[in-house]
């Protein structure tokens, strides 16, 4: 079978699902869209560095709403506040095309209920469905976590924590002003919701814990926030530009999932752009500490293939391997919102 897909975005973890839809041979790409004039009118191949495909970019939203597809893969920046992109999503839905999102969606029936009769109603008119991908959110909580809590006669805690070396980014703009680094942190409040990079987090990260929830059949009853802010130990030069000694240089975003009055589940973010405020200076990708009885451990890295020597990151293929292999699961799926399953492996019948 050949899937029929539109690429929406060319950041860079769109530009890596792009690469890796015109490179798979089950993958049929039908559109691309693209936010910048300097993208608009060009191949699809030569914004991902591959042989021309004939898909002209676009930034016309009408172009890819009269589009044949299967399905959309999401990859919008994010922007404040959780759910600015609802209003294309929601077209994309009714226009009959299938979404998965690597930034969000990961159970919106726990959203508030206007936006969730919203997103229900574009499924219905379109026979649509919509659901979560990507690396966290998606596989290191609402999968792996959930998958290895298995062995557990009895469980107390699961705390996911996710390091991520924000230095090699180089947009100042979603550096400084959507990640919000280089702040001072007297003046930020990191648990106030309307702060930038928290309206946008905190709405993706509650339906992270609802989906975990869900798996688990713990009924959750509410997400409370423990966000901290560190300063800079020293002048910081870095990719994007500087940051000043004092400015905010460390994000640790924690969310806690509260079942029964006690906190049972945690995602935990370290944002870095110095190693000083981190327990472990060479932090995992990933660590996952269920305590239970018997408690796991785990940590968890990603390599690329000996001898790939390309600027694209473990991580950035992680994120399009999860979306190719979620596009079947999506695609036979009811019309409606669908939680990620725990299982969406690798499908070597695809090849």
């Amino acid at each position: 079978m050949t899937y029929r897909v539109v690429q929406w975005a060319t950041g860079a973890m769109g530009k890596n699902c792009l690469r890796a839809v015109i490179d798979h041979p089950a993958m049929q790409l039908v559109g691309l869209y693209v936010y910048g004039d300097d993208k608009a009118g060009r191949d699809a191949g030569d914004i991902a560095r591959r042989p021309p495909t004939g898909v002209i970019a676009t930034r016309d939203i009408d172009e890819i709403l009269a589009l044949d597809a299967d399905v959309v893969i999401h990859c919008a920046r994010l922007a404040p506040p959780y759910g600015s992109h609802d209003a294309e999503i929601l077209k994309l839905l009714a226009s009959g095309k299938n979404v998965i999102s690597i930034n969000g969606y990961s159970k919106p029936s726990h959203a508030e209920p206007q936006r969730l009769a919203a997103l229900e109603a574009a499924c219905r008119q379109g026979g649509s469905t919509l659901m979560a991908a990507g690396l966290n959110p998606g596989f290191a909580g609402e999968q792996l976590a959930v998958v290895a809590s298995g062995v557990c006669q009895q469980l107390d805690h699961i705390e996911v924590v996710e390091s991520v070396d924000c230095r090699p980014v180089r947009n100042p703009d979603y550096v400084f002003k959507i990640l919000g680094f280089g702040s001072d942190p007297q003046t930020v409040n990191p648990n106030d919701p309307a702060w930038g990079p928290a309206s946008s987090l905190n709405g993706m990260y509650t339906e992270v814990l609802a989906a975990m929830a869900e798996h688990l059949n713990l009924p959750l009853e509410r997400v409370e926030t423990d966000h901290r802010v560190f300063p800079a130990t020293e002048p910081l030069s870095i990719a994007a530009g500087a940051i000043a000694e004092g400015a905010i240089s460390h994000i640790n975003w924690r969310w806690r999932g509260i079942v029964a009055g006690q906190t049972r589940l945690t995602m935990s973010i370290q944002w870095y752009m110095e190693t000083a405020h981190l327990p472990d200076p060479h932090p995992s990708l990933w660590t996952i500490h269920i305590q239970g009885q018997p408690g796991v451990r785990l940590a968890v890295e990603l390599e690329k293939r000996e001898g790939d020597t390309s600027p694209t990151s473990a991580e950035q293929i992680a994120v399009a391997g999860s979306v190719l292999n979620a596009i079947p699961v999506v695609t036979e799926a009811a019309p409606g919102l669908l939680t990620r399953p725990l299982a969406t492996p690798f499908r070597g019948d695809l090849l």
